[in-house]
């Protein structure tokens, strides 16, 4: 049965669907409609919620014109942060505390009890500095007090008196009556957020291991460090990618496995990779990756490029490029991003391979969109889809982590009206944000080392492809965090086509991974994919993080998972017991993923058509393409 979502993937002006040689020309279509901004680029189902809601926008009146430049404004100031949303948390805290006389009366408790242990430590630390004992521990982890020199006086009293007043404040922030669990888990991250940036390892004066190099080197590492300092801040004016990013050329050091862009419109370039071995299997594999980023986290050096290793063992690999927006695509949607990107690419790769079923894979925000455009086709009873791999996706933001604390209305509402001037959000803006959930790891421990030791890490190709960011525009972004506000998907309430999609459609076996120590996508929350859909997954835990725990490439130390299937028939196991009972298995898990691939396709055969675009187009470049170049 055909499916009215693949048919209707670029709808134009008439609202008749395009062939793939016509939906590459959609720039050019895209142009050609009125630009009158009261007129949406490109045509949509009108009924459908979303639009309604994001169209209203264009038609402003007086007052919320007069509204929107001040927010704007303010919102530069605060990279985006909003303050109303700040206020409202603190508020909702201070009121309930000032009300409650038991919580205060407790903290005034503990707090003499800290200051008493402070001052027993002071005593001992006078009396026999060289034995004296920690009154408290830091948290397991917590990184800025292992070097030895911070168990000698005086900074042990330093670090010590930091973490009491952090725990104290750990107190203060939660436990208290009314406040609301959002508002708590906001409160304590501010508060956390706030101490670290008064954290005794931050400066010369109280870090020790600053102040034996300092010795050492004669205050040489102070001035590398200042010199360190004003390099970034160049670089950072000029929009310059870190020092040493220059190693890595796209096309060349990364992102350099053979391939060529088979396909293209105006949001995606689809790159088919060349094939490595005599035969291949029956169903090719489509990777959608995350928009955020660029693509090549999955095509990284050629040692640890998940796309090589694939074609390696036989897949024929199709990659989606993501277009790089610019103020010109501010009015694109998550509809767009369905139809232009997953639901595009799965046609044109029909029409080159012949293979009437193909396995896909979605990285991220990625996977979130695959995992749409599966509950989609399975709506509509199209089986073009073989199976669905999902590699650190949420579509349940129920329990999202602390990125969930950033999405409220009055942020989205500040968002909205900072990107309505732009026309799309800034990269730097979204990488900040992602740095903040990791600053000891990501901001402070990176001050401490650049800057105060004057030492220069050397770079490496995951750190080159994390400051390549992309831009998002502004309505599929608006769109998307609406949606992981309201939960939509996961409510079965995110429409597609005018008409809602659930992900317990999906009936093709799932691939999921989440990793262990992730902070966008947490593992419980990848792990929902068990009960949201009525057929069997299998959930892996990787060890390592958001990116590490994805690009684990075989022979590789210190890697390992834990895989076990569920089946649909079988009852819901939570994910705490689900840890419980499965085994660690040290090394990569790509090779049980290639496992689980091929007992899902069909025989090997010979290679399809290498190169021939979908009409044959000769302009086309070989991989990466054009998109990932953008800047």
């Amino acid at each position: 049965m055909a499916s009215k979502v693949r048919s209707s993937k670029v709808a134009n002006s008439k609202n008749g669907s395009l062939t793939p040689t016509e939906a590459r020309n959609s720039t050019a279509m895209m142009r050609a409609l009125p630009s009158d901004p009261d007129t949406p680029k490109i045509a949509r189902n009108a009924e459908d919620p979303q639009y309604k809601r994001q169209t209203a926008s264009h038609e402003r009146s007086l007052a919320e014109t007069l509204d929107l430049v001040p927010h704007a404004m303010l919102a530069r100031l605060t990279g985006g942060l909003s303050p109303f949303s700040v206020y409202q948390t603190w508020l909702d805290w201070a009121v309930h505390l000032t009300a409650s006389p038991g919580k205060q009366m407790e903290l005034w408790q503990k707090g003499l009890d800290k200051l008493i242990r402070a001052h027993q430590l002071a005593l001992h630390t006078l009396y026999d500095g060289e034995n004296c004992t920690d009154c408290i521990a830091p948290l397991p982890q917590d990184y800025r007090f292992r070097h030895e020199e911070w168990r000698k006086p005086p900074f042990n009293l330093y670090y010590q008196n930091f973490l009491l007043i952090q725990q104290w404040w750990h107190n203060a922030t939660t436990g208290v009556k009314g406040v609301t669990a959002e508002h708590e888990r906001a409160m304590q991250f501010m508060t956390r957020q706030l101490l670290d940036v008064l954290s005794p390892s931050n400066f010369p004066l109280t870090n020790p291991e600053v102040q034996e190099r300092t010795r050492a080197e004669m205050g040489l590492n102070l001035l590398r460090g200042m010199r360190n300092l004003q390099e970034d801040a160049e670089r950072l004016r000029r929009g310059k990618p870190p020092v040493g990013a220059e190693k890595f050329v796209v096309g060349d050091t990364v992102a350099a496995t053979p391939g060529k862009v088979v396909y293209s419109n105006h949001l995606i370039e689809l790159i088919q990779y060349s094939p490595t071995t005599d035969k291949v299997r029956h169903e090719p594999l489509l990777i959608v990756p995350a928009w955020v980023m660029k693509y090549y986290i999955l095509d990284l050096s050629p040692h640890n490029s998940l796309v090589r290793y694939l074609v390696g063992q036989g897949f024929t690999v199709f990659m989606i490029s993501w277009r790089n927006p610019g103020s010109d695509d501010r009015d694109l949607s998550m509809q767009d991003y369905l139809r232009l990107g997953p639901l595009a690419a799965m046609e044109a790769i029909k029409s080159i391979t012949g293979a009437d079923r193909l396995h896909a894979a979605g990285y991220c925000l990625g996977g979130t969109l695959l995992s749409i455009a599966a509950a989609a086709l399975a709506r509509d009873g199209d089986d073009l889809l073989a199976s669905v791999s999902l590699f650190a996706t949420q579509n349940d933001y129920s329990e999202a982590g602390e990125l969930k604390l950033f999405i409220n209305e009055s942020e989205i509402s500040f968002l909205e009206d900072m990107m309505r001037e732009k026309g799309f959000l800034e990269a730097r803006q979204m990488a900040g944000a992602f740095q903040i959930l990791r600053s000891n790891d990501l901001i402070w421990s990176r001050i401490l080392r650049v800057y105060l030791l004057g030492e220069r890490p050397p770079m490496t190709d995951l750190m080159a492809w994390n400051s390549d960011a992309t831009r998002m525009p502004f309505r599929m972004h608006s769109e998307y965090l609406r949606m992981f506000m309201d939960n939509s998907l996961a409510a079965g309430r995110f429409n597609v086509d005018g008409r809602p999609v659930t992900l317990s459609d999906i009936r093709l076996p799932i691939f999921a991974l989440g990793t262990e120590t992730d902070h966008v996508a947490p593992w419980k929350s990848v792990y929902k994919i068990t009960f949201q859909t009525d057929t069997d997954v299998t959930f892996i835990l990787a060890s390592g993080g958001h990116n590490t725990g994805v690009i684990s490439q075989p022979g590789l130390p210190g890697h390992h998972y834990r895989i076990q299937a569920h089946r649909s028939s079988n009852p819901y196991l939570p994910p705490d017991d689900w840890f419980a009972e499965t085994t660690i298995i040290e090394g990569s898990w790509w090779p049980a993923w290639s496992k689980w691939l091929a007992a899902r396709s069909g025989p090997f055969e010979a290679p399809p058509p290498m190169g021939t675009a979908v009409d044959g187009d000769e302009q086309l470049p070989d991989a990466p393409g054009r998109y990932v170049l953008q800047h």
